[in-house]
């Protein structure tokens, strides 16, 4: 096997990363500053929505769920969307251990991104991720 289809293999083998910095930077037009704002703005919204969706009625968690979604889909951050959606689909179906199973998956790629951001934004560890 040649060295380029080895690095292609390895390529495609590598988890994606947590934040799609290529979608970012098309979504603040390259600016650091707005880039820096709106990573801050979604890290307290992450920390409102969880206190939201824990323990709410259904119907509630999916609208909560539904907005992280479109946020974070705006910032390229995949892995907490499509948890979001779960939570979103979970709520809708009425079904409380799914909801509760998706809800888990959601906390985790939340944690996830808020030390991806506080990486990113040279932030300490575990800075902006006080969401319990």
């Amino acid at each position: 096997m040649s060295a380029s289809r080895v690095l292609a293999v390895a390529d495609r083998e590598q988890p994606p990363a947590v934040i799609d910095a290529a979608h970012l930077g098309r979504m603040t037009l390259g600016d650091a500053r707005l880039e820096r704002e709106i990573l801050e703005i979604f890290v307290r919204q992450i920390a409102l929505t969880l206190k939201r969706i824990a323990g709410a009625a259904p119907a509630v968690a999916a609208a909560a769920a539904h907005t992280l979604k479109g946020s974070a889909r705006g910032i390229g951050t995949w892995r907490l969307a499509q948890a979001a959606e779960q939570v979103e689909a979970a709520a809708g179906c009425g079904n409380a251990q799914a909801l509760s199973a998706a809800t888990g998956e959601l906390e985790a790629a939340c944690l996830e991104v808020c030390t991806a951001i506080d990486a990113r934004l040279g932030k300490g560890k575990d800075a902006g991720c006080a969401f319990d």
